[in-house]
């Protein structure tokens, strides 16, 4: 039961972080990875996950990667 209390959690930070910050969150093998545009962006997210939910950005995410322009 507390594996997927556990889930639903980070279901809910992963919207709430989706919502706030309009970053996309991409799925590696089934895992959340999350894309951000700037490092000013990403310690913002970290910040805002620290401070809301007590957890740190890589609890939640399996990895933070930057964006790639399609130039």
């Amino acid at each position: 039961m507390k594996q997927s209390s556990m889930v639903a959690d980070q279901d809910f930070v992963i919207e709430h972080v989706k919502e706030k910050f309009s970053c996309t969150v991409l799925s590696c093998e089934g895992r959340p990875c999350l894309e951000y545009k700037t490092e000013e962006e990403l310690a913002h997210i970290s910040e805002y996950v620290q401070a809301v939910f007590q957890r740190e950005v890589t609890d939640v995410f399996f990895a933070a990667v930057p964006s790639v322009d399609m130039d």
